[in-house]
């Protein structure tokens, strides 16, 4: 795969109050190079297993589906502790997923609270197993399936105008707060 992609998606979760049981809204921005084209809905379970689901009918179902080069995701997990099959959403699909973190996750903090917190948790904490490490890429840290380091960095790169965050996930942060709580506020 090239690292020229131009048509990506970025998806992200709204906030949502520890006590929220059910669905989370997600939303996806989708972008053909700087230009946002397109906004794609849709719900997660929290803490379920549908993510990957989800975001696979999300993309495949929508107009852009055909276009679209690259997957980025707000953290491998929406909704809480449902977790993204990075590996399994690129074989459905085929196309590449690059989860982006600013920081490196507290991988100890996730594996207890995955284990000993959340249904299914062990197989959970499997997928985030083999998403792999999370490595250093153009100033923040990603897990990726289905494209080489050196696309995901240029991939990171090409996407981040204002700032380290790509600005899929960027815009989809932004959307995701000012739906769910009448104005957008912090930081991706």
């Amino acid at each position: 795969m090239s690292s020229s992609f131009s048509y990506v998606v970025g998806f992200d979760d709204f906030p949502f109050v520890r006590a929220t049981r059910g669905d989370v809204p997600i939303v996806g921005a989708v972008y053909s190079g700087s230009r946002l084209e397109g906004v794609l809905g849709g719900r997660v379970r929290r803490d379920g297993a549908n993510s990957t689901q989800r975001i696979a009918q999300l993309v495949s179902g929508s107009k852009y589906g055909s276009s679209i080069q690259l997957i980025f995701l707000q953290g491998i997990a929406l909704g809480g502790f449902n977790v993204v099959d990075i590996h399994g959403l690129y074989e459905t699909l085929g196309v590449p997923v690059l989860v982006v973190a600013r920081r490196l996750p507290r991988m100890d903090s996730v594996k207890a609270a995955l284990l000993t917190r959340v249904p299914g948790g062990a197989r959970k904490w499997r997928l985030i197993e083999r998403a792999g490490e999370m490595e250093p890429a153009a100033g923040v840290w990603v897990q990726r399936a289905g494209i080489s380091l050196e696309d995901a960095t240029a991939a990171v790169t090409r996407f981040a105008i204002h700032g380290v965050i790509p600005e899929p996930l960027r815009t989809a942060h932004l959307i995701a707060g000012g739906v769910a709580t009448g104005q957008s506020r912090g930081r991706t």
